[in-house]
C-alpha cells in the first residue's frame, strides 16, 4: 500500500482515515476473499480493519493520522482494548501528512518501547516497520505482536 500512496499521490492527497482504511480493505478482501471488515465491534470496541477466517480473528489494525506521541500511545491502548484473550496479531496504520518521516518512526518506536505492557522490540526497522511483543495486563500469559506501520500520504503542492 505504501507504493499504491506514493505512485497515486492525488488519490490520496485528500482522503481521511475512513476513506484511506477502504482502499485497504479492498486489497485485503482480494488476498482474504471477503474476510476483512471494517468498523467491527471486537472485544470493548469497532475496531478499524479486522481478518476473520473459520470465524477467528487473524488480524486486527487500527488506523490513525500521525498527531504527536501522546495521540500514538492513545492509539496503543485503544488497539489493545480491541483485543480479546485470542486475538494476538495486531497493527498500528499511522498515516502521515508531514514531511519527517525518520522522526516521527522514531517517536512511534520510542512511544512502544515506553509503554508498560511493552515486552520486547522484534525488529525496528528505522526507515519501514517495526514489531514488538506486548502482554496485557489482564492476561499476563499471553503475548501480542503488534506491527507498526508508517504510510506517508502526500500533500499536493498548490499552484
Amino acid at each position: 500500500m505504501s507504493l499504491v500512496i506514493e505512485r497515486s499521490p492525488h488519490s490520496f492527497a485528500t482522503l481521511d482515515e475512513e476513506a484511506i482504511r477502504t482502499h485497504f480493505l479492498i486489497q485485503l478482501n482480494g488476498h482474504y476473499e471477503g474476510g476483512a471488515t471494517g468498523e467491527t465491534f471486537n472485544a470493548s470496541g469497532k475496531t478499524d480493519i479486522l481478518i476473520r477466517i473459520e470465524d477467528r480473528n487473524v488480524f486486527i489494525a487500527e488506523c490513525k493520522f500521525w498527531r504527536g506521541q501522546k495521540a500514538f500511545s492513545e492509539a496503543v491502548d485503544q488497539l489493545l482494548g480491541y483485543l480479546s484473550w485470542r486475538d494476538s496479531k495486531c497493527a498500528l496504520l499511522i498515516f502521515n501528512k508531514t514531511k519527517d518521516s525518520s522522526a516521527i518512526r522514531q517517536r512511534m518506536h520510542e512511544t512502544m518501547e515506553g509503554h508498560p505492557e511493552y515486552r520486547k522490540t522484534v525488529k525496528h526497522e528505522p526507515n519501514g516497520d517495526s514489531k514488538y511483543i506486548f502482554v496485557k495486563k489482564s492476561d499476563p500469559g499471553r503475548e501480542i505482536i503488534i506491527t507498526t506501520q508508517l504510510f506517508d500520504i502526500p500533500e499536493i503542492e498548490k499552484k
